[in-house]
């Protein structure tokens, strides 16, 4: 037996799938913005205190704005991922951080990927929520794949990886499936091109085709 065959298959599902699953209470004016926006949300709780969250496409950055709202609206505590000279712009910087930046450490001697996985788990051991959202492109240009940090703290941790989306065309605000990584780049994108594929960002062309790079 091959060392690929003999990886766990990825599976998708929903957090009501979960005996864990988590609801969660947002914020009534956030859902109100939303609304006259024209968005509609659709979520139905975690399937657990800890995970990842990979949103895809990146195209504009009206992403951010968008994210940032449907965040408070869903009611979910997220970190992300942000380079660390942001959090040292005096007042900008703490406005990064109470939105759930996490500076990026670049002198660490594990790397990025390990301390983050290091924190998860800390935080499992202390029963805490521990969501990390990021956009695997990496940038709202057009790229050649994902960076692969957010998908291997996911499988690190062995977390769930949520599978979010903003889709433009429909206005729809999307985090419903679910997958835990079994380990092979390859197999677990194709099930997760499965929920994304038909999905338009702001700039649908620049969306990147989901695969790792090379």
């Amino acid at each position: 037996m091959s060392g690929r065959d003999a990886l766990p298959q990825p599976r998708l599902f929903t957090a009501a799938d979960s005996p864990q699953q988590l609801r969660l209470q947002g914020s009534a004016w956030a859902q109100r913005l939303l609304r006259l926006a024209g968005w509609r949300l659709d979520f139905d709780g975690l399937p657990a205190k800890q995970g990842v969250i990979l949103v895809y496409p990146h195209t504009s950055n009206w992403d951010f704005v968008v994210g940032i709202l449907a965040k408070w609206s869903l009611g979910l505590q997220l970190r992300f991922w942000a380079k660390d000279s942001l959090f040292r712009l005096p007042l900008f910087g703490a406005w990064v951080r109470w939105l759930g930046g996490v500076a990026v450490r670049r002198d660490s001697p594990q790397g990025l990927v390990r301390d983050t996985v290091q924190d998860m788990q800390a935080a499992q051991a202390r029963g805490e929520m521990y969501w990390l959202a990021m956009a695997p492109e990496g940038t709202r240009s057009l790229a050649k794949g994902w960076r692969s940090g957010a998908y291997q703290v996911a499988l690190q941790a062995q977390v769930p990886a949520g599978l979010a989306y903003f889709d433009y065309a429909s206005k729809t605000i999307c985090l419903r499936q679910f997958m835990l990584p079994g380990g092979d780049p390859a197999t677990d994108l194709a099930l997760m091109a499965r929920t994304f594929s038909a999905q338009h960002g702001f700039n649908p062309a620049l969306a990147s085709p989901i695969r790792m790079k090379s």
